[in-house]
């Protein structure tokens, strides 16, 4: 009977393999993602969009500077001139410097998930495996016995598997949110030169705050998880192998949904947390 353990031991360690490389990308820099080469391209988009960025901050700071003016003489009061000096210098800072802001965001929240897994004493995820009394009550069981234990551990697996893989695609879809905040940021944050625009630039840096703090909040249901996988459910050896084997499997899924259900929802709950 090794070919259902075997079937859903595959099982096991893609969600074990999925896990581990979520771990190391939530360690892992955008600019080292990949090698690096998407990074690059990003480099390159940005550059391409910062004489965009510049052209529409002076837009914005004329139409905000008409929109706050009611005459020439409002502007050159010294007051108002340097308010309007210091607002048009402080966006171009934004603009020409936002990239540098933004990986200084990323490194900031870098620290807190370095700080979470130095506080757990956890540095990479627990491997999930099927326990011995189950593996030994399966390899025991007759032919007839046998097919019912095929059915369980084949939608079993097949559960594992598609969560495994919704569960990574989150975390790297996460990357390329990064990547693309990063690469068009000099638009959006130009809108900073403008008071009635202002709102705009602020509220993007908000967004690409949560973006990273994504990854804190993906980690803690790793950490939670781990903490799941070192204590496994269970198993109840005066049952049938049947029995055992779809309560553990049962009991497996749940927990996965669970961290699953976390990741998914992450997005949502930095939103809820910084009121975006």
């Amino acid at each position: 009977m090794d070919g259902i353990i075997d079937n859903l031991q595959s099982a096991l360690n893609t969600w074990n393999a999925k896990l581990a490389e979520i771990w190391i990308l939530l360690t892992e820099s955008p600019e080292a993602f990949k090698g690096g080469a998407i990074w690059d391209v990003i480099v390159k988009i940005h550059g391409a969009l910062l004489a965009i960025g510049l052209s529409l901050l002076v837009l914005f700071f004329l139409w905000g500077m008409i929109r706050t003016c009611t005459s020439w003489q409002d502007v050159k009061r010294p007051e108002q001139a340097f308010k309007l000096f210091l607002r048009f210098i402080i966006a171009r800072g934004l603009v020409m410097y936002g990239m540098d802001l933004m990986t200084g965001i990323f490194d900031i929240v870098q620290g807190i998930i370095s700080s979470i897994t130095r506080t757990v004493g956890i540095g990479s995820a627990d491997t999930t495996m099927i326990p011995q009394e189950i593996i030994d009550a399966v390899n025991n069981t007759g032919f007839l016995e046998s097919i019912p234990l095929w059915a369980v551990t084949l939608l079993g697996s097949v559960f594992i598997t598609i969560l495994s893989f919704i569960m990574i695609l989150t975390v790297y879809g996460r990357f390329f949110k990064i990547y693309m905040y990063t690469a068009i940021s000099p638009i959006p944050l130009s809108a900073a030169a403008g008071e009635s625009t202002q709102s705009t630039a602020f509220t993007f840096l908000k967004s690409y705050g949560g973006v990273c703090l994504e990854g804190a909040i993906i980690l803690l249901g790793c950490v939670i998880f781990s903490a799941f996988a070192a204590s496994p459910p269970a198993v109840n050896t005066s049952v049938s192998a049947v029995s055992m084997l779809w309560s553990y499997i049962g009991e497996l899924v749940f927990n996965m949904l669970v961290l699953v259900g976390t990741i998914k929802m992450a997005d949502r709950i930095v939103k809820e947390m910084m009121g975006l």
